[in-house]
């Protein structure tokens, strides 16, 4: 790897785009080196993981109002369209709608991959958006392979190195980059039209983080995906000769400046060098459990202790619960957020997704986590539940903080419990990374996958579709261009709900 220098320049200094972070990550997207078998084999993975999570998705409100979206867009020129999830394959739609409803489905339920580092980030939102154009154009399994590991490996290089959370800007702003990335890759564009779309996608994508504030809304869906949606649009432009704000990152009036750090800042961002395999989705790592990254730990480790010590799913014998964890976790999704939402029984789904007391309660009484039945109403609003998570609270510990910043095998997303019991007598427990973790008690490897993906799909596709999406996805790497048009999914009859309320299309 090779570490690109990015700091604020004045407009009289005249910075050439070869020094620029944009041209930088498109030297990346046009390199032409091939992909590793060990990094193919993970793409089939999030393939097929990504599919899982969105046919459970596909019924829900916000991936239906984007499906129904989506339709009244019809294939545009310059290809045969997109195929959108829970439809016929031979049901089409323009790409960049297909790359938004798909990845809506996809995010939905908060259950796909995830890269957390200097920011966060779910690294499979790059798939729909890469795909989408694949089927559109034409484009073989190997193609797609070679442009996913692009996308993959500029978000993760990004979020190695440049916060966005910490200045209250979403973590798609990494994500339209990345996407374009892959899209050059996959389309085989020069580095000037990549350069010229990064800069567009970066530009419309740098949004707050109130998406993910308080009461949470179903727009914490739909923002990847939009991202996604206009990373399509800034490749087509930008094919069509049109030109962005440069230099984005580095300009007196760009990101760096006005959005992060400031005049002064200067970030060292580590990007591949020349002939060097993208692998970086090795890096990062998938969800047993339909819940923010941070919380995955505390899932596994509550259904511990729930095992272990089944007094402490009593309120009535528990006294209080402090978990004691990085800086992130407690900030995010735990006490330090100072959201009463994140307390409160009559939240939003995506808001409880969310809530590291309201996810370690309903674990400490139930040993497990369900994507539906840990989140209904009557789940979050049962009396001694509402007891039980009202006693939980995060603090942030240095060492756990530490922990999560540190590189490689070392690096934590866990932290400590300690449960004081009425009777005054402790309970305390540690985990340092989840179950399903590369560096967990049990990894997820291609079996894992397999497994998820059945037991959400077969529900709502049936066993004959599963079967069949899964044999293609297994052959990603080698699929002819119309066998790439067929990876998709069509649903049972009746899962999918009448058409909603009519909006402008």
């Amino acid at each position: 790897m090779q570490n690109h220098r990015v700091r604020v320049h004045r407009s009289e200094e005249g910075l050439p785009r070869e020094g620029q972070l944009a041209w930088a990550i498109a030297q990346v997207a046009t390199d032409p080196v091939d992909v590793s078998d060990e990094v193919a084999d993970m793409i089939v993975n999030r393939m097929i993981d990504n599919a899982g999570v969105a046919a459970a998705a596909v019924g829900r409100s916000a991936p239906s109002a984007a499906r129904e979206q989506a339709l009244a867009h019809p294939p545009s020129s310059g290809g045969v369209g997109a195929t959108v999830f829970g439809l016929d394959a031979d049901r089409r739609t323009s790409p960049e709608w297909a790359a938004f409803a798909n990845g809506v489905a996809v995010r939905e339920l908060d259950f796909h991959d995830t890269f957390l580092a200097a920011d966060y980030s779910h690294p499979g939102d790059n798939i729909p958006p890469i795909a989408a154009v694949a089927q559109h154009v034409g484009a073989d399994g190997h193609s797609l392979v070679r442009g996913i590991a692009t996308g993959y490996e500029i978000q993760i290089d990004l979020v190695r190195s440049i916060s966005l959370h910490k200045h209250k800007i979403d973590h798609v702003a990494h994500l339209g980059p990345s996407a374009v990335a892959g899209i050059g890759t996959l389309l085989g564009l020069p580095p000037e039209v990549i350069f010229q779309a990064i800069g567009q996608a970066l530009h419309t994508t740098t949004s707050t983080r109130q998406s993910r504030k308080g009461e949470i809304s179903s727009w914490k869906a739909y923002a990847p995906a939009f991202a996604g949606k206009v990373a399509v649009e800034a490749v087509d432009r930008a094919m069509r000769g049109q030109t962005s704000p440069s230099p984005i990152y580095e300009g007196e009036d760009g990101v760096i400046a006005w959005l992060l750090d400031g005049p002064g800042a200067h970030y060292d961002v580590p990007l591949p060098e020349p002939g060097e395999q993208k692998t970086a989705i090795l890096s990062s790592y998938t969800k047993q459990h339909s819940a923010e990254y941070q919380a995955q730990a505390w899932i596994d480790l509550a259904s511990k202790l729930f095992r272990e010590h089944p007094a402490v799913a009593d309120p009535e014998q528990v006294r209080s619960v402090v978990i004691h964890t990085s800086h992130h976790t407690h900030n995010v999704i735990g006490s330090g957020a100072a959201d009463p939402q994140k307390y409160d029984p009559a939240a939003s789904r995506e808001t409880l997704d969310h809530s590291l007391p309201y996810i370690f309660a309903v674990a400490l009484q139930d040993g497990a986590w369900h994507h539906e039945a840990s989140y209904t109403r009557e789940r979050a609003t049962r009396g001694d539940t509402v007891a039980l998570w009202r006693k939980v609270s995060t603090v942030e510990d240095d060492g756990w903080t530490q922990r999560y910043h540190a590189a490689g095998a070392d690096q934590s997303y866990g932290g400590r419990v300690v449960i004081t019991m009425e009777d005054g007598s402790e309970i305390v427990d540690e985990i340092g990374v989840a179950d399903a973790h590369p560096g967990g008690a049990r990894p997820f490897a291609r079996d894992a996958y397999v497994e998820k993906f059945l037991s959400l799909a077969v529900p709502v596709l049936g066993e004959e579709e599963s079967d069949r999406f899964l044999a293609l996805a297994m052959r990603l790497p080698e699929l002819k261009p119309k066998e790439v048009q067929e990876l998709t999914f069509n649903v049972l009859p009746g899962v999918l709900p009448p058409t909603g309320p009519h909006g402008i299309f």
